[in-house]
């Protein structure tokens, strides 16, 4: 499904935006930083903008879980912190609601 690559792509640049962020104000790297986050977080909304949904509130709520399953593999793949069984738990749960939201049956 063409929508998970750009769900895909969306959270790729909604994490690595904000890390750059994060890199500069919570662990002093230099202001330059804020440069390929802009770019990354510009990449972000342009994805969530490709995703196959008739409304964007949903989405942006499907987007949630798949938000929360990319923000761990960050956790592990960038920052080195494996994630423990909570997090996987709660990832998981995550995905099962967007699973609904994405297939879920529509009327009209």
């Amino acid at each position: 499904m063409r929508s998970l690559l750009w769900y895909g792509l969306a959270a790729l640049g909604e994490i690595a935006g904000c890390f750059a962020f994060w890199a500069w104000l919570r662990n002093q790297k230099s202001p330059w930083w804020m440069v390929p986050g802009v770019v990354a977080l510009v990449l972000f909304a342009l994805a969530l903008t490709r995703i196959e949904s008739s409304h964007a509130g949903r989405a942006y709520a499907a987007y949630g879980g798949i938000y929360i399953a990319s923000s761990l593999a960050w956790l592990w793949a960038v920052e080195g912190m494996r994630p423990d069984r909570w997090d996987l738990a709660g990832a998981g749960l995550c995905l099962v609601g967007t699973g609904v939201i994405l297939f879920g049956p529509r009327s009209g």
